[in-house]
């Protein structure tokens, strides 16, 4: 929105967030704050009249004060990697955005208390590398660990590889800094495993997408870092081969599995055939595969050994065809650089309708048939592409275009598929929403699927705490 068009109220409130940040802090040109307005996938484009980035928790509670003196509402925006626009205004929305990410502080790393304090703004990637300078690990891994913001992380309750070891990013925080809608802080950077003095209130900010306040800094676990770590791309005989190799897994490593990740046969060969240096790791062709990872804490800790009798063990069983086991750190990497391409590729499959899906681990190979055939019976011809964390229970379940139809034809089928596919979840007892959040793109299913007292228990929340409203208005209710 270009200055001219700003309303006198507006400019009043500029000029006000102007005097809190200084011109640096401030953005209202048209082009510079255009790239915020559209998330990642197009699939929502915004407006603002302001975008304003505070330095400190003091400027940001100072920034939430006057817009709330001002009655403006506020979208708090971290790397703007989100898949369900919750970072992005509402169309017709008069919100400004408030962008974190110059509050990127390491704050402390307290190797003996294998925890580290980081400023919301922090990339996860740099958070990763400072918890390494110290010789531990922060868990916590996605796709965008590289752009992605902590406090966008935590506001979304995130979750990536490591899950099924580590826990979602819930799992991964003590203590929050959060300003609340009318500007005041909550301080409460505790660095403690046990507090148990009532409410836990972090939680009511952990996957709340800003609606209730911004979190400005965390304190999150770390663990130590794995010095033996082995790491297997495996042909699987069935999708039920799945089950019982990662139970074998499990047990025979001491529950030392890290991540174990589902990969079809669609998606492999999507990403050979499409993205530079990506070559399938085994000789024998089958429909489903699994990336699985053991690590221990100290070099030598048997994890190779373990990795060869699972394997060998699940060969003589029937339950996998065929396996390489990565033989360096550059292998590995290898074998990680197949599953990044496998969500990459999928663009040059044509149009592809996404889900975000968690089950019960056991009931994953069901699901996924049910959900085929559901889905080729609505879309004769579509492509089924399930992948995902297959340790943990979250699947992403997408679909490609069929190869004879036009995109335009296979997106009108968008609603009948989601529908059709969150009905299956649901009936399994499993959620639409695993890591992605809710954000604007799943306030329908959050209405038809949420029982209506979880919906009225959330509302009273957000009444109580953000009574005016203002908070990320349009997103998660």
């Amino acid at each position: 929105m270009p200055d001219a068009a700003l309303s006198p109220d507006i400019e009043t409130l500029r000029d006000t967030l102007r005097a809190i940040v200084g011109d640096g802090g401030l953005i209202a040109d048209a082009d510079a704050m255009a790239p915020m307005f559209v998330e990642p996938r197009g699939l929502y484009q915004g407006a603002a009249p302001i975008v304003v980035r505070p330095g400190s928790t003091a400027e940001t509670a100072a920034v939430v004060k006057a817009c709330a003196d001002a009655g403006v509402a506020i979208t708090p925006q971290g790397g703007n990697t989100g898949l369900v626009g919750a970072g992005i205004p509402e169309t017709g929305s008069a919100a400004i955005i408030l962008s974190l990410g110059r509050m990127n502080s390491i704050r402390e790393v307290d190797a003996l208390n294998y925890t580290i304090t980081v400023e919301a703004g922090c990339v996860l990637a740099n958070i990763q590398t400072a918890a390494a300078a110290e010789d531990r690990l922060f868990p916590l891994s996605l796709s965008a660990e590289g752009s992605c913001q902590i406090g966008g992380n935590i506001s979304t309750n995130a979750g990536g590889v490591n899950v099924l070891r580590y826990g979602n990013a819930r799992d991964l925080v003590l203590g929050l800094e959060v300003v609340l809608p009318d500007g005041r802080v909550w301080n409460g950077l505790k660095r403690l495993r046990k507090d148990n003095t009532g409410y836990d209130l972090k939680q009511l900010y952990i996957g709340g997408e800003g609606t209730l306040g911004i979190i400005t800094a965390a304190v999150c676990k770390l663990f130590p870092k794995p010095k033996d770590v082995q790491t297997a791309f495996v042909g699987l005989r069935s999708l039920e081969s799945s089950l019982a190799l990662l139970a074998r897994a499990r047990s025979a490593s001491g529950d030392r599995v890290t991540s174990f990740e589902l990969i079809c046969r669609a998606s492999l060969a999507a990403a050979c055939e499409h993205m530079p240096g990506i070559r399938d790791p085994l000789t024998q062709r089958v429909e489903d595969y699994a990336l699985f990872e053991l690590s221990g804490a100290k070099p030598g800790s048997g994890m190779a050994e373990a990795m060869e009798t699972i394997l060998s063990e699940a060969l003589e069983a029937g339950e996998i065809d065929d396996a390489s086991i990565a033989q360096s750190e550059s292998q590995r990497a290898d074998f990680w650089r197949i599953r990044d391409a496998v969500v990459e590729s999928q663009k040059f499959l044509g149009g592809s309708i996404k889900h975000d899906i968690s089950i019960g681990v056991s009931r994953v190979p069901d699901f996924i048939r049910r959900a085929n055939a559901s889905v080729t019976a609505l879309i004769p011809g579509a492509r089924p592409v399930p992948f995902g964390h297959c340790g943990d229970g979250n699947i992403h379940y997408n679909i490609s275009q069929p190869v004879d139809m036009d995109l335009e034809t296979f997106m009108s089928h968008r609603a009948a598929v989601t529908r059709a596919v969150y009905d299956i979840v649901v009936d399994m007892g499993g959620s639409f929403s695993a890591e992605h959040g809710v954000g604007q793109l799943k306030l329908r299913e959050m209405a038809r699927y949420k029982q209506p007292l979880e919906i009225d228990m959330m509302r009273r929340l957000k009444s109580a705490l953000d009574p005016a409203g203002l908070m990320n208005p349009g997103k998660l209710l």
